[in-house]
This record gives C-alpha cells, structure tokens and sequence, in this order.
C-alpha cells in the first residue's frame, strides 16, 4: 500500500516563523537585560498610579502583539510574493475580498473599543476626588516658587509652606504628606500657566491662572520615609527650571508632629526690629522699589522688606559679594506679608542684594562703608 509522501511546510512559512521567534527572543532579551526600563514608566508609589500603570502595561502589550504580527506578515509577504526568475507574466490580480475587508475592520475597531473602555475607566480613577479627603493641601505655583497651604477639613488655612529655591545639597523644598491617607490637591496660579508633576506619581495636572485645578492621590503606607522629586512640568519662563520640589511621605505620626511644628512656626510673633540700621525695601511688581542700598562697614544691620505682590509670588533679599559668592540667604516671604531680615557685618565694599527666585528682574547693588 503506498503513501503519498508528508507535505512539506512552505520555505515562506519557516521563514515567517523565525522573523516571529526572532522578534520574541529580541524582545525578552530587551526586558530580561534591564535594556527596556526606559520604555516602561517609574514604579508608581500611589493607589492612582498603579491605576495608570495598569493602563500603560495593557497598550504596550497589544502595540507588542502587533508589532510582531505586522513584521512577520511583512517579511511572509515580501518572500511569499516576491518575483522569482520564472514569472514572466503579472500574476492573478485580486480586486477585492469582502472576507479581508470585514476582517481588517472588525479587529482594529475593536482594539479601539477596547482601549477607550479601559482608558476611560482609569481616567475616571484617577479624576476621582473625594468630598471629605483626609488631608487638603492648596498648592500655588507661581513664577518661580512654590508655596503650599495646609487646610483643615473645612478649608480653613492652617499655614503655609513656602519652598526656597531647590537645593540638591540640602534637599531644600518641599511638600510634606502622610503615607496611606487620601491626599487633595487644590492648583492655582497667580500669573502663568505652571504644572504640578511628580514622575513616581505617574501623574500631570496643569495649574491654569482663573481655573482651580483639583486632584487626590493616596501614598502606598510602604513608601514612609521617601522622598519623590517633583517639578514644574510647563516652561513658564526664565526660571523654570528652579521650580522644583520634593514630596516628602511621612508616617501618620511624623505627619502630625511635623504640621504642628508648622503652624506653631506660622503662628509666631515676627522677631521686633534690632536696634542699629535699618533699611526699608518693598517688593511689588516683580521688582524692588529701590536699586541702591548702604551699610556701615563691620556692623550687623536689618532690612524691614514688605512683599506687596499678590500671595503665591513669593521674594527675599540675598545678597552676593564681588565674587558672586553667597554671604546671606534669607528665607521668602508670600506676597502680602513682611518680615525682617538680619544680616551679619560686613568688610566695606560692593555687593547684589538680589532675589533668589527672580534674580534677573531683581536685583540692586549694596554699599558697605
């Protein structure tokens, strides 16, 4: 009895094959290397970030999936129906396949169906805002600080925390916030259009001047004692780039002690004016009322400094020697406020006084004699 001999896959077929376990091993090895960590978010340290996670690791999986199918068909088809040295005439011309149409329609309009069901959904969580949050903090973004107020349940300003310039020495600036409870954001901006960003947080919300913005976000309990880096996401001027703040997660507890020292600090009795020299300057405008100051040589003086800019445009007084080398840092103050600033005596000379957070609009020069 004879048979008739097995049939032979086609060489397109093979080939096929190994484009597509080519392209799998390409991609494992990608991600078992560690290679593919920039294409995948930061671990997400909030409940709405593993939300957003879960979204992003479900579209990368179907782009893979198709990606790997598109560039095995592309090859399958460029060997399948390549020209041999054989064909001499075009061969059979298909016009139309009703068959192909449908299928070629139906499955990506559902992959869309299906991605805007999911991004809907998470879109919705991570909108999601509670009437009673656990904690309320305004966040005001202004050029080119920020300042962040804690609110009671009510809404009420318990006091407020201005972040100096950033330091990478000191890790100066930021927003304290405890681990495991539900955290609401309230966003305004007192004159151009910032961003409040946190890469960890998976997360982006404009502050828009007019418009509050609001959002909420809940720290895993396990990420007590962290700090995330946090920026302004928006070029909003010539000092964009020192809006930047640190979110700090504390524990409940350290949480509670830490907003107490606070508003004890925001509740003090501004220290009196020493006796000696005073000098008076104001701040309005995004600019000094006056470009000269001067001082007696070797003796301590003040400078009594009113901030009348709106609050969320925050300034100080520093000053700089010839060398451009820092001799006083003065904490800011918000707009509507003053304070008194005490600095140490100083060799006779020229130096800058200057704010820190808008250097280039202003500055002066101080006189020592």
């Amino acid at each position: 009895m004879s048979t008739s001999p097995r049939k032979r896959p086609a060489p397109e077929a093979l080939v096929a094959g190994v484009v597509v376990a080519v392209l799998v091993v390409l991609v494992a090895a990608v991600f078992l290397t560690g290679w593919g960590s920039s294409l995948y978010p930061p671990k997400a340290v909030t409940a709405q970030g593993r939300e957003v996670r879960g979204l992003y690791d479900i579209v990368f999986a179907v782009a893979l999936v198709i990606f790997v199918a598109v560039e095995a068909l592309i090859v399958w088809s460029v060997l399948r129906y390549r020209r041999r040295p054989t064909d001499t005439e075009l061969p059979a011309q298909t016009h139309g396949n009703n068959l192909v149409e449908v299928i070629w329609t139906l499955i990506p309009t559902a992959i869309v169906l299906f991605l805007f069901v999911i991004s809907w959904q998470t879109l919705n969580t991570v909108d999601a805002v509670s009437a009673k949050p656990d904690i309320r903090i305004h966040a005001i973004a202004g050029q080119f600080q920020w300042q962040f107020e804690y609110l009671d349940r009510s809404g009420t300003k318990l006091a407020t925390q201005l972040t100096p310039a950033y330091s990478p020495d000191t890790g100066a600036g930021g927003m304290a916030v405890p681990v495991g409870r539900s955290i609401q954001v309230t966003l305004d901006s007192p004159d151009v259009i910032h961003a409040f960003y946190v890469p960890r947080f998976l997360f982006k919300r404009d502050v828009v001047p007019g418009q509050t913005n609001r959002f909420e976000f809940t720290i895993d309990a396990a990420e007590a004692g962290q700090v995330f880096r946090g920026q302004c996401a928006e070029l909003c001027g010539t000092g964009h780039r020192t809006m930047l703040f640190n979110v700090i997660a504390l524990s409940p507890g350290d949480y509670d002690n830490w907003l107490a020292a606070l508003i004890e600090k925001s509740n003090a009795t501004p220290a009196p004016l020493p006796s000696g020299t005073v000098l008076n300057v104001v701040a309005k405008g995004v600019a000094y009322d006056t470009k000269a100051l001067e001082a007696t040589a070797d003796t301590p003086f003040t400078i009594a400094f009113r901030n009348d800019d709106p609050s969320g445009i925050t300034h100080d007084i520093d000053i700089r020697d010839a060398d451009d080398y820092q001799v006083a840092n003065q904490e800011p103050i918000n707009g509507g406020t003053s304070a008194n600033y005490a600095y140490p005596a100083l060799p006779a000379g020229t130096y800058t006084f200057l704010c820190s957070i808008h250097p280039g609009v202003m500055s002066g020069t101080l006189t020592v004699k």
